[in-house]
């Protein structure tokens, strides 16, 4: 792979789904993957989210196990819960600090850096990023209303990818889910993410 960009990808996960949600379309996290292995030699793949410790089960726990056996690092903190003033429960929980941290570490031995998030929180570490001579694109939506990206955070960045323009690449194939045997594997699973908890996680 010599000469080829040295290339990871940092992904809040939050954000991307709720992206992917907007633009009508389900993530297929292999392809994903697949798409920007083409792009370069793909040193990492962060994949950050927050857990509901008091559930034994969450809908996120297969999609978390999967890409922790394909490819991908996950990075996971417990969220806070607390009730508010209405005496409704809610749950509290970002993973900027984690995913800034990752990246300064990181970015002396990449070229570039995809960053999936619109979260505009993040335009002082793409600024910080960008003066160690690595390559920033953040990959996001302006195709929503309100867009799904802060402005700033665009501005700042070297390059926009618009995810909508990669919906055939990385999006899951209806189709292809369509054509599957009912009941087979875990329909919710493959309906949300785009993988199957069949799948064999990687020998070695």
């Amino acid at each position: 792979m010599a000469g080829e960009p040295r290339i990871a990808l940092f992904i809040d996960g939050a954000n991307l789904y709720a992206t992917s949600k907007q633009l009508g379309f389900d993530m297929d996290y292999r392809r994903l993957l697949k798409e920007f292995q083409s792009r370069g030699n793909l040193i990492r793949a962060f994949y950050f989210t927050t857990l509901v410790e008091s559930e034994e089960y969450t809908s996120i726990r297969p999609l978390v196990d999967w890409l922790d056996y394909n490819g991908y690092r996950v990075v996971t903190k417990a969220a806070k819960e607390f009730t508010d003033a209405t005496g409704r429960r809610r749950v509290k929980g970002n993973m900027d600090i984690e995913l800034a941290i990752e990246m300064l570490e990181l970015a002396p031995h990449l070229d570039h850096i995809y960053l999936f998030s619109g979260d505009g929180d993040f335009r002082p570490l793409v600024e910080a990023v960008q003066r160690k001579g690595v390559k920033v694109s953040v990959v996001s939506t302006i195709n929503t209303n309100p867009p799904m990206v802060a402005d700033d955070l665009r501005r700042q960045c070297d390059e926009f990818v618009e995810l909508a323009s990669l919906m055939q690449k990385v999006g899951r194939d209806p189709a292809e889910r369509a054509a599957r045997a009912p009941g087979a594997g875990n329909p919710g699973l493959e309906r949300r993410y785009g993988i199957r908890q069949g799948d064999e996680p990687p020998e070695g």
